[in-house]
């Protein structure tokens, strides 16, 4: 069993930056691929990027390459996702998920855990 908690989250002006963290629980979370999502308001949650469990691969989604960082720390259990340059329609409740073993990374429905979610808010 894995719990993720994330925080970081908040309101930034549009071209601020912020930088969420999502802890977990458990002896195991080297071994988890870990994916961020996020969900706009009024939209289907959607993936934004994620990160291999050694650390050595990241993906992104083309709307947030160059601007968002995914990075993890295996000794402390973190993953973190620093984003730059927000937008506006960057605004979204941001989640992290964990997953075991190769798999289809985008589709919600192939991770184990998800954390409760953290929002951010980017005024024009």
């Amino acid at each position: 069993q894995v719990q993720l908690v994330e925080s970081g989250g908040g309101l930034v002006q549009a071209g601020g930056s912020l930088r969420l963290s999502c802890t977990a629980s458990g002896r195991t979370f080297s071994s988890y691929y870990m994916g961020w999502f996020r969900q706009p308001p009024g939209k289907e949650r959607e993936f934004v990027g994620g990160i291999s469990s050694s650390g050595g691969r990241t993906y992104y989604v083309d709307s947030v390459k160059g601007r968002f960082t995914i990075s993890r720390d295996n000794a402390k259990n973190t993953v973190h996702l620093e984003m730059n340059g927000l937008k506006p329609e960057d605004t979204a409740v941001y989640y992290c998920a964990a997953v075991r073993g190769r798999t289809n990374y985008y589709i919600q429905s192939n991770y184990d855990y998800w954390g409760q979610g953290t929002q951010v808010t980017v005024s024009s």
